[in-house]
This record gives C-alpha cells, sequence and structure tokens, in this order.
C-alpha cells in the first residue's frame, strides 16, 4: 500500500472515530436534557473553600481540618438560606413550583430537622475525624469510598480502636457537602489529601508503632497507591499492613466513555447543565450522594488506570515483593467495580502468603439456584483451583442444607483448612455487594436487622418497598439493594487478630 493511500485510510478512521464520539456525545446530551429529573441547587452551587491540591500544596493536615471547618461552615449558611428563602423563589409557574421545590428540601440529607439528619444524629461523620487514645500502640489511615463520606469507615476504624490504634480518617475533597462538589473534584486532589493525612498520622507513629493505611472502593485505590509509591519515594512512609474492603481496581471498559459523553457540556446553556450528571435523584442519604456526575466516574477511571500502571511497574521492577501485607474483603458480586479486577489486577500479582483475599461467596440455597448468575459460582470455582502465592479465604455456605457459613482457607501451598461460624445466610438475602461490606448488620442508617434505626426512624438499608416503577422518586431497585453485611463480624475478628499478630511481632 502507498504512503498516500495509508494517509488517506489514516484520515477517515479519524473522521470515523471522531464521528463516533460526537454521536456518543450527542446521544447522552439528548438523554440527560429530556430524561433527567430537574436539577436542584446543590446540583449547581459551588463552595469555595474545598480543599485544591495547587492552591493549598502549603497545608499540613492541622491545615486541611481548619479548611474543612470553614468549607462546612458555608455549607451551614447555604442550607439555612435555602430553609429560610427557598430553593428558588423565582421558579414557575408558582405555587407548585414552589411547593416541590420546598418538599425537595424538606426531605433531603439539606434539611437539619429533616428525618434523614434525626436518622444519622446530625450526620458528624461526614467530615474527617479521629479517634484518640491516651497511648496508643499503633496509628492508622482509613478512606472512604466514591461519593460517600467518613461514616463508610466508622466500623472499621472502631474495631481497630477497640484494638488500641488511633484511626484517623480522611474526608477526600469533593465528598461530604454538596453533589455538585464533585462535578469539579479531581484524583489529584485525592492522592494530594491522602498524602498529607498519610504524613500526619505516620508522623504520630514512633518507630516500631505500627502504621496501617486501608480504604473502601476509591478510598482502597488511593491508599494502595499510597502504598505502592513509598515503595519508591523515601520521603513517604511505608505502612505495615493495607486493609482494604471492595476496592475499586478495575472498572469496566465502558467507564472510558466518561471522557467524552458530558462533552456539550461545555456550552455556556442553562439547558445543557444536566449533561454534566450521569445520575439526578433526591439526595434522601445521610452519608451518601445519591446523585452522581459523570466527572465522578472520569475521575476514578483515571485512578484505577493510574493504579494498574503502577503495579504493573512495581511488578516488573521486582518492587512488590516489599510491598507490605494486603487483605482485601471482597463480594463476589459487585455491580460498582467488579470482583475480577481486586483478583486479576492485585492479587495475581502477589507472592507472599501473608497477602490474603477474603471473598464472600453468593447464597447457595437450592430454593435460589435457578435465578443465580452462574458466572459468580464459576469465579469462585477458577479460583480454588488456580494456583497461586497469596492466601485465600472463601466464605461460603457451600451446598449445606442449613445455610451455616464457613471460611474455607485456601493457603498458597495447597493446604486447605475450613473454619466453621455461628452464622448463617438469611433466607432471603442472594448475596452481599460492593455498598454492604463495611457496614454491621444492625448498622443505624444502613442496618438490615430487625430494629436498626434511631429515634423511631427506620433505617435506610431496612426499607423495602413493593410497587410499580414510577410511583416513587427512586428506582424500587435501589431499595431491595443489601446496604449493610450479615457476616461484619467476621471482618471485625479478623482485623482484631491481625493486629494483635502485628502487635506480637513488635512485642518480642
Amino acid at each position: 500500500m502507498t504512503l498516500p493511500r495509508v494517509a488517506r485510510w489514516a484520515v477517515r478512521l479519524v473522521g470515523w472515530l471522531l464521528s463516533i464520539a460526537l454521536a456518543i456525545a450527542l446521544g447522552f446530551t439528548l438523554y440527560a436534557v429530556t430524561l433527567l429529573p430537574p436539577l436542584r441547587p446543590w446540583h449547581t452551587q459551588l463552595l469555595k473553600e474545598e480543599f485544591d491540591a495547587q492552591r493549598d500544596a502549603g497545608l499540613d493536615f492541622a491545615g486541611y481540618l481548619q479548611l474543612e471547618a470553614r468549607l462546612f461552615g458555608e455549607l451551614h449558611a447555604k442550607a439555612q438560606t435555602w430553609e429560610r428563602d427557598g430553593l428558588d423563589p423565582d421558579c414557575t409557574p408558582a405555587p407548585r413550583c414552589a411547593t416541590l421545590a420546598q418538599e425537595a428540601f424538606a426531605y433531603s440529607r439539606f434539611n437539619p430537622q429533616g428525618p434523614m439528619q434525626l436518622l444519622a444524629d446530625g450526620a458528624p461523620f461526614n467530615r474527617s475525624f479521629r479517634l484518640t487514645l491516651a497511648r496508643p500502640v499503633g496509628q492508622a489511615l482509613l478512606v472512604h469510598g466514591l461519593s460517600d463520606s467518613p461514616y463508610s469507615m466508622l466500623a472499621l476504624a472502631r474495631t481497630l480502636h477497640g484494638q488500641g490504634f488511633e484511626v484517623t480518617v480522611l474526608r477526600l475533597p469533593g465528598h461530604g457537602t454538596l453533589p455538585s462538589m464533585m462535578t469539579t473534584m479531581s484524583a489529584v486532589d485525592w492522592t494530594a489529601a491522602v498524602r498529607l493525612a498519610a504524613r500526619d498520622v505516620a508522623a504520630r507513629a514512633p518507630a516500631g508503632q505500627p502504621f496501617y493505611v486501608g480504604g473502601y472502593s476509591s478510598g482502597g485505590t488511593l491508599t494502595l497507591q499510597y502504598a505502592l509509591d513509598a515503595l519508591q519515594d523515601g520521603s513517604l512512609r511505608r505502612p505495615d499492613r493495607v486493609l482494604l474492603l471492595s476496592p475499586a481496581i478495575e472498572l469496566t471498559p465502558v467507564a472510558a466513555l466518561s471522557e467524552l459523553i458530558d462533552l456539550f457540556a461545555v456550552v455556556p446553556l442553562p439547558v445543557l447543565e444536566k449533561v454534566r450528571w450521569q445520575e439526578i435523584a433526591p439526595e434522601f442519604d445521610p452519608y451518601k450522594f445519591n446523585s452522581f456526575p459523570v466527572n465522578a466516574s472520569s475521575q476514578i477511571n483515571r485512578a484505577t488506570r493510574a493504579l494498574q500502571r503502577s503495579l504493573a511497574e512495581a511488578e516488573g521492577a521486582g518492587r512488590l515483593a516489599r510491598l507490605p501485607p494486603v487483605v482485601a474483603w471482597q463480594s463476589v458480586v459487585d455491580a460498582t467495580v467488579g470482583s475480577r479486577g481486586v483478583v486479576n489486577e492485585l492479587f495475581a500479582r502477589l507472592r507472599e502468603p501473608a497477602h490474603r483475599l477474603v471473598m464472600f461467596d453468593m447464597n447457595r440455597s437450592d430454593a435460589l439456584r435457578s435465578v443465580a448468575r452462574p458466572a459468580a459460582h464459576e469465579l469462585i470455582e477458577r479460583l480454588i483451583e488456580a494456583p497461586r502465592g497469596y492466601t485465600l479465604d472463601i466464605v461460603s455456605s457451600g451446598e449445606r442444607a442449613d445455610a451455616r457459613v464457613a471460611v474455607h482457607r485456601l493457603a498458597s501451598d495447597g493446604t486447605r483448612t475450613v473454619r466453621e461460624t455461628k452464622l448463617s445466610w438469611p433466607d432471603d438475602l442472594v448475596s452481599l455487594g460492593h455498598v454492604a461490606l463495611p457496614f454491621p448488620q444492625d448498622d443505624p442508617v444502613y442496618g438490615f436487622a430487625p430494629g436498626s434505626g434511631r429515634d423511631g426512624i427506620p433505617s435506610i438499608g431496612s426499607l423495602l418497598l413493593r410497587g410499580e416503577n414510577g410511583a416513587i422518586t427512586l428506582s424500587l431497585g435501589s431499595l431491595t439493594r443489601l446496604r449493610s453485611n450479615p457476616f461484619w463480624t467476621l471482618i471485625d475478628a479478623d482485623v482484631s487478630a491481625l493486629v494483635m499478630q502485628d502487635l506480637a511481632v513488635v512485642r518480642r
């Protein structure tokens, strides 16, 4: 083929790719403009006091917390304005528009007198917090996931604290305040915040005292990235252990579309503001945003791809042999980040038995066999049969008629042991999932156990409504998704045992 012909084909290929990209962006724009619900002020109004890695490069963690205090003061003032003056006094047609807007505020997380604020006891864990001790035996930094808040790390923080650790839980930039702040947040800001928090926490741990990092979902992405960076950056203290809950290691290829689907959002027309959003939903959850902007997908996609590159580079350079022990808890069914990434991208590269993957199986009840997806069982079977350099725990009832759960440990040398538990699969529970893992089943906000809730307000996790789609402002499917973990006690005991193990080594 001659050079001019190659050039013509190259030009045609670029033209086709551009046409496809524009078609995808245009299709998403039409969907967003015509089908997404109206935007509220918490989708469009921004706060000024959020951390910015470039502007606030000189801050230490104390300065970060001071900035965060001003940020939440700004949020409080804005919510007071909405409560006093209404969301949009110029909305038409009035009074119906004003009534709907006030109802949206009254039942939102932003109403200080609303039921969700009462359920969460004022929602104090939307901010960074530290569980302190007079004489801690170790230090831990924990980081929450995308679109949620430090509350998702509260149960794990209390477990570590109960074992004598001082625990710091970081609020990532863009979270805990208004969903609009997710439209401008950056993975660069997240990384900078994790580093300044880790620097502070590590400095509080004297030599010989354990220093842990851990995270949930995208918080797992960031803390694992920190541990990898510390292998080649002498200014970063290496953690002694990495704890991961449902870590975001790999996203589906479709996630890459987030880099282009909001292309027309740059056009300065009010009607196109909704193009910034993949989902717009009522903001009733006190600790997690229900609406989701395109930028959130873009930033976590960039963070996970950077992590995959770091893992591959560390493996190629032989640095993974120095990675501190990684322990991850993962549901075999995970509709948010999938379960294969943690297996294929992370643990398949690890060659030490101190690294451990704990995989929660599906309910294998005969009553559910006909509707269960076979792919989940196939992944478990593949893990069991495949050679591995790490330790694998499978939490499963197997084929037992009483649904009693056991922990099946498969060591890297092929040894297999079984530890029985007193736990059983609830009859109506099909699987765990991404959002369920970090919360105990009696959590006052997300628990599904009888009595979960606070002051007569039922927990979000206990809501189970039946009806026709379209009858309420949420999809009925969102209310059947499990939000807490009936097997949390296994994670609690596991973490406690790890701490005791590490402290025994230190005291020798």
